[in-house]
């Protein structure tokens, strides 16, 4: 008896450093029969890894494929997402004959196995998925666990580019308590068949549509020790055609209408008025559609800084045409226009403009006073400004009498219809002053409507440059992101 009880003890010693090891022999090819073999060899061992000693790490196959793309919050920045997960690992020594148990493989309740812990480190909230109580077992110990995931997990995003944006989420899988001596992960596919298998499962064809799958093998480094992990990096493209529906196209055509109404003559009122309804209807327009636009504080979405752009053009067109009809009804009241004003607006912006000043011309009108032999210069420039300078006739035209000689006669009173001609002569020049003066405006009245006709030039560019620049990066943005 005590040599038996000796080989008894060498034998556990022998066998204790190799692990768990069971070869099920099936007194039948029945399932009863199979699952008494499991209830005897496997089940009590639920607690323990299934690997040969402790020293040994346990290598897990994890895959997943994208079944359904619910959506992502801009607000709370998460992604909800639905996944089929795949594990797989062997239970070392554990094996049956196919032939003598009936089967090759068998499910077994979740609960009487023991499970590794991977968890998802992006993970927020609860898992609302359907449960899956069963796992299949292969006659070679191979386990296969199958089970579908509904995932609400952290995704930082960027939506600079919305409503063209590529978001780039990852998922990363990794046991939360074992380390990488206990425990290596492994991925199944190459991310070409994952992204392949997603996209024909793929259930959901919402707002965002799955533009590609990365994989990565990476290892998270703590003071304890180190942790293997999987990171997934799956990238989600935007249907932005909602977006350029009933955002982009009602916005551009009212910034086009108000584009042309610089075509209207800028001393209308009407001018002033359809302004200002456009604007309110734009201001309309923005809160209506302010539902659509993402709500985030990291970044400013472009599309944002393009409608606080267009509604800044629209509000300082309308300034600028409150200003060209305050100067075309009252610049006659205006002083002189400021030299630097003068400079900046008319010798420089109108250059750039393509507006070009009309040039000063000066036009002599000559008036000879018979009564007094005086002649007056009366110079009208251009700008309607008069200079009117008055000399004595030279001697030459009145030549003085010869001293000796006796005192001419006198002349005979003339007709009484020369002097009214005279007179009306002289009122007809005065009206003639006048009246060119009412037509062409003093010179300073001239140069501030000359300076806001450039303003109007300039605001006039500026609006095509803005809307053609805008729509260059709204197609450029749409191109790079669909050939993504």
């Amino acid at each position: 008896m005590g040599k038996l009880k000796l080989a008894e003890l060498l034998f556990v010693c022998f066998m204790l450093p190799q692990g768990f090891a069971a070869v099920l022999n099936c007194s039948s090819p029945t399932a009863s029969a199979l699952f008494k073999e499991l209830e005897r060899n496997l089940f009590p061992e639920e607690l323990m890894r299934p690997v040969e000693n402790f020293s040994t790490p346990l290598n897990i196959t994890l895959g997943i494929t994208v079944v359904g793309i619910l959506g992502l919050d801009e607000k709370s920045q998460t992604l909800s997402i639905v996944l089929w997960e795949v594990l797989e690992w062997d239970i070392h020594g554990l094996s049956w004959d196919e032939q003598q148990c009936g089967t090759n493989r068998v499910s077994v309740p979740r609960e009487r196995l023991w499970i590794p812990d991977i968890l998802i480190a992006e993970f927020l909230g609860d898992n609302n998925a359907q449960k899956t109580p069963y796992v299949y077992i292969y006659n070679t110990g191979h386990v296969y666990d199958d089970k579908p995931t509904s995932i609400l997990s952290s995704c930082l995003l960027n939506i600079y580019t919305f409503p063209f944006d590529i978001q780039n989420c990852s998922l990363t899988f990794g046991s939360y308590l074992h380390f990488a001596e206990d425990i290596r992960l492994m991925h199944s596919s190459s991310s070409e068949d994952v992204l392949l298998e997603s996209r024909n499962v793929l259930e959901t064809n919402g707002e965002w549509e799955l533009a590609d799958i990365k994989v990565a093998l990476t290892t998270l480094s703590l003071e304890d020790g180190d942790y293997s992990e999987i990171k997934f990096f799956i990238l989600l493209r935007r249907r932005p055609t909602l977006y350029v529906v009933n955002l982009l196209i009602p916005s551009c055509f009212l910034i086009t209408v108000d584009l042309f109404s610089f075509l209207l003559p800028p001393q209308s009122i009407d001018r002033c008025s359809f302004k200002m309804t456009l604007i309110l209807g734009y201001t309309v327009f923005l809160l209506i559609m302010n539902d659509l636009l993402p709500v985030t504080g990291e970044t400013t979405p472009l599309i944002n800084v393009f409608f606080s752009i267009s509604l800044a053009l629209m509000v300082a067109s309308l300034l600028e045409t409150i200003f060209i009809t305050n100067i075309q009804f009252t610049s006659s009241q205006y002083s002189a226009v400021p030299r630097w004003l003068k400079v900046l607006v008319l010798h420089y912006l109108a250059i750039i403009v393509c507006l070009r000043t009309k040039d000063k011309t000066t036009r002599i009108t000559v008036c000879i006073d018979q009564s007094n032999r005086a002649m007056k210069t009366i110079s009208t420039d251009s700008s309607g400004s008069q200079i009117i300078s008055g000399n004595t006739l030279p001697d030459k035209l009145t030549p003085a009498p010869p001293a000796s000689s006796p005192p001419p006669p006198l002349p005979p009173d003339p007709h009484p219809s020369i002097d009214f001609l005279k007179k009306l002569s002289r009122d007809l020049a005065a009206i003639r002053i006048q009246m060119e003066k009412h037509l062409q405006g003093s010179n300073a009245s001239q140069e501030w409507q000359m300076i806001g006709t450039v303003i109007d030039r300039l605001l006039f560019i500026s609006y095509i440059i803005f809307i053609l620049t805008s729509f260059i990066t709204i197609i450029s943005i749409w191109i790079w992101s669909n050939s993504y």
